[in-house]
Parts: structure tokens; sequence; C-alpha cells
């Protein structure tokens, strides 16, 4: 059964790309790997995977290659640079992108080799390290049809089949993440200031919140992903505060790049940067709420809820 699948190169095997490899593995993929550790290979090593040395090897090795980075200057590297993938990769070739970025790098890459005919597609994802792992990611596709219906087997094999999207023509995955990123930052501020004002008025915490879910103002970041701060003072530091200020300037320069104004997603970006700087790199994405918690010297805490009789 192996032999008839393709085999995939995968550089990147941080957070997200150890988990979306060891589904790919387990879905009979042969792979062969890279990332700047070689030690974060060794559990997919064990299980068969071929180590290459660099992203140009990875390409000669592989039917396609996907790549998971932190940036897009992380991605420029690994694709362009003197052992990038382009340098290893048959003319023809499938590229697949699964960072979170601007279409910058992907461009480029097309407009200097047009002459290759090279299969480039942009396919962030969403669902952090916990989709990654249980293959249950949402993954948006930017690219040609005829690419995105080739390769579902191989989306299909790190996230939902029911949340593969094809969401347009190269760069729109890169845009939808960072809008839907751009959205849930926005209501995670917007979260924060209602909570801290409606308490600090004596509203009682849990009466507001139901009267938001109540309301037309109703989130799922209201109803679900605030909990894990309301219930456990828990601010998501599975995600890094200077990951969210690194997509929220991708968003930012989106914006830029296609010149719209975006006066309110400044203003959010800002209030991001200011709760790294008081808390730290590594700091929960969610801190921004933690900000508006010592501003006003309350901690929005639920009193905690009965469980149900069994």
């Amino acid at each position: 059964m192996h032999s008839t699948l393709p085999t995939v190169g995968f550089i990147g095997l941080g957070n997200m790309g150890s988990g979306m490899t060891r589904n790919l593995q387990a879905a009979g993929y042969p792979l062969v790997v890279n990332d700047i550790r070689q030690e974060a290979a060794a559990q997919l090593i064990a299980g068969g995977a071929v180590w290459a040395n660099t992203p140009a090897e990875v390409a000669a090795s592989s039917d396609l290659v996907i790549t998971m980075l932190p940036t897009p200057r992380h991605v420029d590297i690994v694709v362009n640079g003197p052992e990038g993938l382009l340098a290893g990769m048959a003319d023809g070739g499938t590229w697949i992108d699964m960072s979170t970025s601007i279409p910058e790098v992907a461009q480029g890459v097309r407009a200097r080799h047009e002459d290759r005919n090279f299969h480039i597609l942009d396919a962030p994802v969403s669902g952090m390290s916990v989709g990654a792992s249980s293959g249950m990611l949402q993954i948006f596709v930017g690219g040609d049809a005829d690419d995105v219906a080739r390769l579902r087997p191989v989306f299909e094999a790190m996230g939902d089949p029911e949340r593969i999207l094809h969401v347009g023509p190269a760069g729109a995955g890169y845009a939808v993440k960072l809008m839907i990123n751009q959205l849930w930052f926005s209501h995670l501020v917007a979260t924060a200031e209602v909570l801290a004002v409606g308490v600090k008025a004596g509203v009682d915490l849990e009466v507001l919140r139901a009267s938001l879910i109540a309301s037309p103002a109703n989130s799922n970041f209201v109803q679900n992903d605030v909990l894990s701060i309301l219930d456990y003072g828990d601010y998501d530091e599975g995600f890094a505060i200077a990951l969210a200020c690194k997509d929220l300037g991708l968003s930012i320069d989106l914006a830029r790049s296609v010149g719209v104004p975006i006066e309110l997603s400044a203003v959010v970006e800002q209030i991001f940067r200011r709760a790294k700087a008081q808390y730290g790199d590594l700091a929960g994405e969610m801190s921004p709420v933690k900000l508006y918690e010592d501003l006003v010297g309350i901690s929005l805490r639920r009193e905690p809820q009965l469980e149900a009789a069994a």
C-alpha cells in the first residue's frame, strides 16, 4: 500500500509540523524531513522517515514538499537559499507552504521561475498544536483547483476533511488565515474591554457574559474561548504572544500591500505589543486580557460551576 503513496518532503518540525508529520506517517506516507534541530525528527526517523541535511535534499528526494515555518523570512531562506528547496526540486514539482505567511515569497518564485512549471499552493492552518496532533486541523488552500483535488488526500491526512477549504487562487489561503487571526484577536481585545468595564460597573461577571451570549453581540470567543481565563486563569501559553504579534504584523503588512486602511486592527496590534512588552515574549496569546485586569485591579474569574449531577 505504501508504495502507491507519494513521498512527502516536510521542512519545519516545530509545534505544528511535528504533529502534522506524525499524522502523515500514520497514514502511510513515506517522509523525507528537515529541521534546524535534527533531534526534532528522532521519533519520525524511528518510524521510517528519512533525514535530509538540506531543503534541496528534501526536494530532490520527494514527490512534493511541504513547508511549515515561523515567518516569511524563514520561508524565503528555505526556498530560495543556496541549498534551498528550489535547488533540488525538479521542474514541474509541487511545493505547499502551510506557514502563516504573506504571498510575496511564493509570488516571487512564480515570477522568477515561470518556465519551470512549479505547482505552488498556500495552505495555512487553524487548530493550534492540539489540532496538529489530532489530525483535525482546518486548512485553507489557495491554488489551482486541479492541484487542490490531487493533493486532497495529503491534506486529509493532516486535517478535518469537512474543514479543508479551497478558498481561491494562489495567495487566498494566506489572506484567509491572516483575516481569521485578525478577527479573533480583535474579538479578544473587545471582550476584555467589555468584561472589565461591566464588572467594574458592578455587574456580576457571569451575568454579564450570559447577557452577551443571549444578545446579537455574541461570539465564539465570548461563548467558548474566554472560558480558559474565566475558569482557570489560563492565558494560553501554548501559543506565545510573540507569535501573535508576528501574525498581527503580517495582517498589517497584507492590508498595506492591498491599500486598505485598518485603524482598528492597528490598535489591536499595539495592545498585543503592549502586553508582550509587559509580560514577555513567552506569555500566552490571551495576555491582553490580563492587561485590562491589571489596569482595573480585578481578576476576571467566575465562580466554579457546579457539575451536573451524574
